[in-house]
């Protein structure tokens, strides 16, 4: 059997994976990177991030082309070639992963194609098309990341009940679609699938959806899916659900009431689960929580001093730039640095109509934590450049420290707001005051005008709204930037 040894291997190619194997390589390490699926880049680039937001992109042009008529600009009705959408999609997925591969290989990364299986602490097999192959390592990687949770009571094992990936593949646009879980993907592709023409019925066991983001910042999305939406339903939850001919029969209980209804399909978006099963973690000293995720420590190190892990699989939020910045982390520590993934400021950025995205402290975080802070907001009613194209549902605020006046977290939503965030994350990391930002001259039409705005309004003199007033001795003057 073919055997050969390196100095880190790494296992699974998503953002996490490639990201500390490309780094890893670029600081003089010997790599192996290992994936199962014969494309690179993991469910982000192939079955998560990057597919929804192609289509999310699609279907927004039909959307924007409804409602241009009382801009005086009329379109005939879309029609829409599933097939061509398809192949538009998957040209990009196609161009990204081969990107990925090129990479890897101008680096010297070396990519075995094959699943990985830890035969102990240093020694990983790989099961590949021409037969079992074996590693050695000194440290390994693990970012297997995470899939679709599945509840046993939904697996009836037709096609017609979806989870993402499937959703993302765009089969056919049914009549009746129900979404059950109203989290970011849930929503996400509830709006794709409503803006292609499905009657879509939300239904969300919690209060709301969204629940990682402020009310205010979640009430313009709310407000758009009760107008995209056949229906909504919080505090619903569903019980089971059968096969009946061409249809799914599902029952749902909430409110006082029982329904038993059918749809043409259905997606279960109710969160994901780790990537540890069949992976020979038994035969380490990794060890893993009660839901099942690897744990890890600030290092990225786990219970095995051999292996590190990064990514979903190790936890906590489950976004790709989360995963990207902890191989960076495990990599450094490899290499002896002192690093430690510790008060990293992550976005979070669902791309719904609007958008919604926030970092840092939240003012929901801020009550929970009894933590006083003082709120500044600019309302997007007050832009020029959103009144110029129709979306003057937006949002942007700011999470202000009261005695040293810095920037403590900043949420937006609105049209383009992951786009704007990245502002918002580098005031947070750097601990920019209100001042500083206020002061930082930003161009006139833009929305990311309503950040200066917003901090404005906390001393309360910007110009664009009305904001209340704050001490004299508060006021911005216009001297040098800098940190109070």
């Amino acid at each position: 059997m073919e055997s050969t040894q390196t100095e880190i291997v790494v296992v699974g190619a998503g953002p996490g994976g490639y990201a500390a194997a490309f780094y890893a390589a670029d600081l003089g390490k010997k790599v192996i990177l290992v994936e199962q699926d014969k494309s690179l880049g993991g469910v982000c680039l192939n079955r998560g991030c990057i597919p929804s937001k192609a289509l999310l992109h699609a279907t927004h042009a039909v959307a924007v082309a409804r409602e241009s008529q009382h801009r005086g600009i009329t379109f005939a009705p879309p029609t829409v070639d599933l097939g061509a959408l398809r192949a538009w999609k998957n040209s990009i997925l196609v161009k990204l992963s081969s990107g990925v591969a090129q990479l890897a290989k101008s680096r010297g990364v070396e990519v075995w194609n094959g699943r990985g299986y830890f035969e102990g602490s240093t020694k990983l097999r790989v099961e590949t098309d021409q037969g079992q192959k074996f590693i050695h390592f000194e440290q390994a990687i693990v970012a297997v990341g995470s899939k679709s949770a599945m509840p046993k009571a939904f697996d009836l094992g037709n096609p017609r009940v979806m989870t993402s990936s499937e959703a993302l593949e765009v089969e056919e646009v049914p009549e009746r679609l129900l979404v059950v879980g109203g989290g970011y993907i849930g929503m996400e592709l509830g709006t794709v699938y409503a803006t292609l023409g499905s009657k879509v019925t939300l239904v969300e066991a919690l209060d709301g959806i969204l629940l990682g983001a402020d009310p205010d910042l979640v009430r313009p999305v709310m407000a758009y899916a009760k107008r995209s939406f056949s229906e909504i339903r919080l505090g619903m939850k569903v019980g089971k659900m059968a096969t009946h001919g061409k249809q799914i029969n599902v029952e749902m209980e909430g409110g006082g009431r029982k329904t038993e209804e059918f749809y043409d399909r259905v997606l279960v978006a109710v969160g994901r689960v780790p990537n540890c099963r069949d992976l020979g973690l038994e035969n380490t000293k990794v060890t893993t929580d009660e839901k099942g995720f690897i744990k890890v420590n600030e290092k990225q190190q786990t219970d095995d001093p051999a292996i590190y892990a990064v990514g979903d699989v190790a936890g906590g939020v489950l976004l790709a730039h989360k995963a990207s910045r902890e191989a960076r982390v495990a990599v450094e520590v490899i290499l002896g640095q002192d690093t430690v993934f510790s008060d990293v400021v992550i976005p979070a950025v669902v791309f719904t109509d609007p958008e919604v995205a926030w970092c840092g402290l939240t003012e929901a975080e801020a009550k929970q934590k009894g933590r006083h802070v003082e709120v500044a907001k600019f309302p997007w009613t007050a832009s020029g450049r959103a009144l110029s194209f129709d979306r003057t549902d937006g949002l942007t605020k700011l999470i202000i420290d009261p005695e040293t006046e810095r920037i403590l977290g900043v949420g937006i939503v609105g049209s383009g707001a992951g786009e704007l965030i990245s502002e918002g994350v580098l005031a947070v990391e750097m601990g920019v005051t209100a001042k500083d930002l206020a002061l930082s001259v930003h161009p006139h039409p833009t929305l990311s005008e309503t950040l200066m705005e917003a901090a404005e309004a906390f001393y309360g003199h910007a110009t664009h709204t009305l904001a209340r007033k704050k001490a004299a001795g508060s006021q911005v003057s216009s001297g040098k930037l800098g940190a109070s």
